[in-house]
């Protein structure tokens, strides 16, 4: 009822029987209501909050609703340890990668959670449909290629003048580029397949795609980097 009000501009929506006898109606302030819970609901879980709490509500159940994604969250930091615990000999060999590991996490996170948040409006609003996936994919590869070579080329400016290494500085350019479309795509890909299993999508766009993209973002950054500092 709130998509077809909001559609066609509508102030009230008749109920009406089988037989097409009218029966009541729904007016905008009960729809608005309804946006209104929604929309807060949606937030919620986007932080990382399992159920519908309210700041007055108890110690007990606000950190029941808050802790299944902070052990996620913790979980993917100790993969991501462990990941760079794989990469040691070349962590210890060209410390200045380590420099460069914030940024990488930051921006696959970034990327990934304003795609996934595109993604989970466009299906709250109904403008989305499962029919559109490759389409929606093809047009978010487009867009995080754009913007992974702006990023990737800014960066490449930074560290062509300010490093001595051209290998780090086409390490963290091309992973750059990697990352930012590999989270575009991953963040516009979680929520279409979470509604397709009936799932809410508004819940992958926060820790869910945070953490898995960091780890990736990881993967692809120590595993370009190995190969361009054995290369140059």
């Amino acid at each position: 009822v709130a998509k077809i009000m909001e559609k066609y501009d509508l102030v009230a929506i008749p109920v009406v029987d089988s037989i097409g006898r009218l029966m009541g109606r729904i007016t905008i302030d009960d729809v608005v209501d309804v946006i209104r819970e929604n929309a807060e609901e949606d937030y919620q879980l986007s932080a990382g909050i399992t159920k519908d709490v309210n700041f007055s509500d108890s110690v007990f159940k606000q950190t029941k609703s808050r802790i299944p994604w902070l052990l996620i969250g913790m979980l993917g930091g100790v993969l991501s340890s462990q990941i760079i615990g794989v990469f040691d000999e070349e962590m210890a060999s060209y410390t200045s990668l380590a420099m460069f590991l914030p940024l990488i996490a930051a921006m696959g996170g970034n990327a990934g959670v304003q795609s996934s948040a595109i993604v989970v409006q466009g299906l709250a609003s109904g403008d989305l449909d499962i029919h559109s996936t490759g389409k929606k994919l093809f047009k978010e590869f487009r867009i995080g290629a754009c913007n992974g070579l702006i990023c990737g080329g800014l960066i490449f400016a930074y560290n062509f003048f300010f490093s001595d290494s051209f290998a780090l500085t086409l390490s963290v350019s091309v992973a750059l580029l990697s990352v930012i479309v590999f989270a575009t795509v991953l963040g516009t890909l979680i929520p279409l397949l979470l509604n397709k299993m009936k799932v809410d999508p508004a819940i992958a766009t926060g820790p869910f795609i945070t953490t898995f993209n960091d780890i990736m973002g990881l993967i692809i950054y120590l595993l370009i980097a190995k190969q361009m500092f054995a290369i140059f």
